[in-house]
């Protein structure tokens, strides 16, 4: 099942389930916005999933399902809380920094605290204010969670995950070492998060969804050149349901809790990257300097997934920069 929402003037919008092509709706009636039914999950998913199969088979009226308005499937979120569960980009942007790998790096989940009350849809334009802010884009794999209790442990946090999305956890990376050296974390370096246009439920992935990953590549164009396809499956050292461990240990979360993967990454070069500071710390390794700008204004990004059969499961994540 694929579910969106469709901005209509109000904060949390209307939620629609997504035909199978992706090209037509259907206004819910089991519940008025994603947060509702993610409350009632319970009861809201079979007769949502009914609604699904209803539109699918011509039983329910179809309407033309347009991106651009589309907002993001959460629009705002109780919790947005980004891991970083690829340890390639960890090493990578570090050495961009000059900064030592954390001892716990295989052992224990990187996560901080992003802003949820401002999302940004999967067509909203990237703000970019002062060029020297060095904006980047970050692909990722994101879950929504259910009411998921402290003390939860990797092997029971299947049944929490209730669905998944792709996001574009923007980051001005000019911004990030001064306040880094503040020993407190981001906050102004990380402007609103994009995501996907659907929000999709676990089975819909099919033999793709096991282990708590993701194991399909994640397509990430720059202007329209592929930058980047790397596996989002195997190189995710941290699953999902280690990062529900982690971020449960000493709290409980409520349902619509947004939990990230961090941006996709492999160790291969040949795959390419979901982020430019990536591309750029490997070029300055090569050749003694970066050589790919961050972006500019007009830059167009689009990060999406393909399945198997060659469809884009969640929709794609398409962005252009503008300057402000």
């Amino acid at each position: 099942m694929r579910l969106a929402t469709l901005r209509d003037g109000s904060p949390d919008g209307t939620l629609v389930v997504v035909g199978r092509d992706g090209e037509y709706a259907h206004a819910s009636s089991v519940a008025r916005t994603l947060q509702a039914a993610l409350d009632d999950w319970e009861h809201a998913r079979p007769a949502l999933e009914h609604l699904a199969a209803s539109l699918d088979d011509g039983k329910v009226r179809a309407e033309p399902l347009d991106p651009r308005t589309l907002a993001a499937p959460l629009p705002r979120a109780y919790e947005w809380v980004d891991g970083s569960a690829y340890p390639s980009h960890v090493a990578l942007v570090r050495r961009a920094r000059g900064a030592e790998l954390p001892k716990t790096l295989w052992t224990e989940p990187l996560v901080y605290q992003g802003g949820s009350g401002v999302l940004l849809g999967p067509r909203d334009p990237l703000v970019l204010p002062d060029p020297e802010w060095g904006l980047d884009f970050e692909g990722e794999i994101a879950v929504v969670l259910g009411a998921t209790p402290r003390g939860t442990r990797r092997e029971r946090a299947e049944p929490y995950v209730r669905l998944v999305m792709l996001a574009n956890d923007v980051t001005y990376r000019g911004l990030v070492p001064r306040e880094l050296e503040k020993g407190f974390g981001f906050f102004v370096s990380k402007p609103a998060t994009a995501f996907s246009p659907f929000a999709v439920t676990p089975d819909e992935l099919g033999n793709a969804w096991r282990d708590g990953r993701v194991h399909l590549r994640l397509r990430s164009m720059l202007n329209g050149v592929l930058v980047g396809d790397p596996d989002a499956g195997a190189p995710m050292h941290f699953s999902f349901y280690d990062l529900v461990q982690h971020i449960t240990t000493s709290r409980s979360f409520t349902a619509g809790t947004i939990l990230g993967s961090g941006t996709v990454s492999n160790e291969d070069p040949a795959r390419g990257v979901s982020c430019l500071v990536e591309r750029r710390t490997r070029e300055t390794l090569e050749f003694g300097g970066p050589k790919t700008p961050y972006l500019r204004a007009g830059d167009r990004v689009c990060i999406e997934m393909l399945d198997a059969q060659g469809r884009s499961v969640f929709g794609g994540i398409e962005q252009e920069v503008i300057a402000s």
